[in-house]
């Protein structure tokens, strides 16, 4: 008796496509900042007022952009859909052919591309969605993925930006909040890469490292440019 296959495949992409992108926005940009005004200001509150503000900006340009991604998204496939709609209504044969070249890069015989092309073409809905999936290479996307994509950019933003800042609120001075939000921050930044790489099938050491020292690099510049100027 043999073991049943299971094939592991990664599952909603799309969802951890926008928690990466806030989350990783979230940890750098806010704490890039905090550490800029490190090096200019002596007041905590000022830093954490600044840094308040960038979160709720950020993250609402950050969801904003993932909401208009997601609706430009939505309506090049309905643009697209409808093309193809038109297309098998006035040049079927066209169309046919399309469906032939199709399965000719399989392989298959041109009798089967013939029969295929004919029965797929008694299914007007059927064809017209293989031919945006085989021929366009297009999806269905989730009609609510903007508002989704939106939320999910935004709320990991907040929370990726709410760990550089918050050692600022109970320190004493910018020194020690820069000390402790460093620390917090790389060590986030580390595990957030580890996690990031393991899903998305990357060496994960090697993707821990690289947005460390992306975050670490961008946070090291802010701090020095506030300091000479």
């Amino acid at each position: 008796m043999h073991d049943p296959h299971h094939e592991h495949h990664l599952q909603s992409s799309e969802f951890i496509t926008d928690i990466v992108i806030g989350m990783s926005d979230g940890l750098t940009v806010p704490f890039a900042l905090a550490a800029g005004l490190s090096g200019a200001v002596a007041s905590n509150s000022i830093i954490a007022t600044a840094g308040i503000a960038e979160i709720v900006a950020g993250s609402i340009a950050m969801g904003l952009g993932g909401y208009l991604a997601g609706r430009t998204e939505i309506e090049h496939y309905d643009a697209e859909l409808k093309r193809e709609y038109d297309e098998v209504e006035r040049v079927p044969e066209r169309e046919k052919q399309e469906v032939k070249d199709v399965f000719a890069e399989y392989g298959l015989s041109p009798h089967l591309q013939d029969e295929i092309a004919e029965e797929l073409a008694k299914d007007k809905d059927k064809w017209v969605h293989f031919m945006m999936k085989f021929e366009l290479g297009l999806e269905k996307p989730d009609v609510n993925r903007a508002s989704k994509s939106a939320a999910t950019i935004g709320i990991a933003y907040i929370v990726g930006g709410l760990i550089p800042l918050s050692p600022y609120f109970f320190s004493e001075s910018p020194a020690d909040g820069l000390k402790y939000s460093c620390v917090a921050t790389l060590i986030c930044l580390f595990i957030f890469g580890f996690f990031k790489s393991k899903v998305t099938g990357q060496p994960p050491l090697w993707g821990a490292i690289k947005v460390t020292t992306i975050g670490a690099v961008a946070a090291a510049a802010a701090f020095f440019v506030a300091k000479m100027f």
